[in-house]
């Protein structure tokens, strides 16, 4: 009886660490994809900053949706590790600090897109060349970000495969997919013109993390852990 109370005890945070992981999701998709890339036109800075001055609301709604994720993924971050601590208190403790450095890296990277505006603002005949190095330095900060959000994903994935909470293979498939985040992150960071075979590679595993992440977000919070 006492095991089974524990369980529904961690219900609460299984279903608050789902619904929080499902708001990053859509808030981080929908300010890179939807809102802020349309805008971006590679190789033409001019073009670049005359979409942004064109749609300057756009823009800023991005950046707010930006922080909207970054706000739910510590509610995500305190509620997994609520989550898992009986299963391991040292990797889940660890799990979450390294999730917690790559949402302190992209709430102080969101500042180079906040001064976009800014610098639009001005006369300045070089103001489109500093609009793309802002980009560019975001872009950094991300694949920075990213490389702790990929060590998260690997360790959550163990942690998973330990707990039992989730199937088994949602860990398996978030460990694999953590070497996506890995993978893109190093190669843009080492290699800043990329190989075709490296953005495939990391590209599909990406693609199976974002499947793994709604499947996890989605079973904590329709199911919950299991008893």
């Amino acid at each position: 009886m006492e095991q089974a109370a524990g369980r529904r005890d961690l219900n609460t945070p299984a279903r608050i660490a789902g619904f929080a992981w499902l708001v990053v999701i859509i808030a981080g998709i929908s300010a890179e994809f939807f809102l802020r890339m349309p805008l971006i036109v590679q190789g033409d800075a001019a073009a670049t900053a005359a979409n942004i001055m064109e749609a300057e609301g756009r823009f800023r709604l991005s950046i707010a949706a930006d922080t909207v994720m970054l706000l739910f993924d510590v509610t995500a971050t305190v509620a997994l590790y609520l989550l898992f601590r009986q299963t391991d208190r040292l990797l889940a403790l660890t799990a979450a600090a390294f999730r917690l450095i790559m949402g302190a890296v992209l709430a102080a990277n969101l500042l180079t897109l906040g001064s976009v505006p800014l610098v639009l603002q001005g006369a300045d005949p070089a103001a489109a060349t500093t609009v793309q190095l802002l980009l560019d330095i975001h872009g950094t900060g991300y694949d920075i970000g990213l490389v702790f959000f990929g060590l998260h994903c690997f360790l959550l994935g163990i942690l998973i495969m330990k707990s039992a909470y989730l199937p088994r293979l949602l860990g398996a498939l978030l460990m694999a997919a953590s070497l996506g985040y890995l993978l893109d992150s190093f190669s843009h960071l080492l290699l800043p013109q990329g190989t075709p075979f490296l953005a495939m590679t990391a590209s599909a595993l990406i693609a199976v993390a974002l499947l793994a992440e709604l499947s996890i977000s989605f079973w904590l919070m329709v199911k919950g852990v299991k008893s």
